[in-house]
């Protein structure tokens, strides 16, 4: 019974939430079809980042700062593509451009490319899981600066919301 338990821990509850909203929001609508598709595919992804060697708990205050900065960064993304959709004028200068985070796990970096990943207008292109580096399409290579320290934030904040603790019981971030 305690082996289940550990299966079911709230980190790994809220990551598998995450990712099935994520999943939902690509799709565009919540149904129980996109929920239950939603969940397959984040326990494949969960089983694809490997065995959870680390436990940790959640905080609420930078979680709820992450959802915020994501929910805001999805609205203000959606009206810029679509200024971007009906103006005659293309003021694109799309790039791939690269960002080093300090995401400390798999976990986060699965976290912050998902978050990255719905929001219209950017895309993670590759990541280097052992560096912690993404490559991201962007729209408009002028705010690159902008855009690696607004990543690095994400980071930052998905690392503080789920902070993990090593096998010793060393806890970071």
């Amino acid at each position: 019974m305690t082996a289940i338990r550990g299966l079911f821990t709230p980190r790994r509850l809220a990551t598998l939430a995450l990712l099935v909203g994520a999943w939902c929001a690509l799709w565009g609508t919540i149904s129980a079809a996109n929920v239950l598709s939603g969940l397959v595919v984040a326990v494949a992804a969960l089983l694809v980042v490997g065995g959870d060697s680390t436990v940790g708990s959640i905080r609420i205050v930078p979680l709820a700062q992450f959802v915020w900065l994501v929910a805001v960064d999805l609205v203000t993304s959606m009206f810029r593509v679509a200024w971007e959709i009906l103006t005659p004028t293309d003021y694109t200068d799309e790039a791939i451009i690269a960002v080093d985070t300090r995401a400390e796990t798999r976990y986060h970096l699965l976290l912050l490319v998902v978050a990255i990943t719905v929001t219209p207008g950017t895309a993670v292109v590759d990541t280097d899981p052992d560096t912690g580096r993404l490559y991201l399409h962007v729209l408009h290579a002028e705010d690159s600066d902008e855009i690696i320290a607004h990543v690095q934030r994400l980071a930052e904040l998905g690392c503080r919301a789920l902070p993990v603790t090593s096998a010793a019981g060393e806890v970071s971030s």
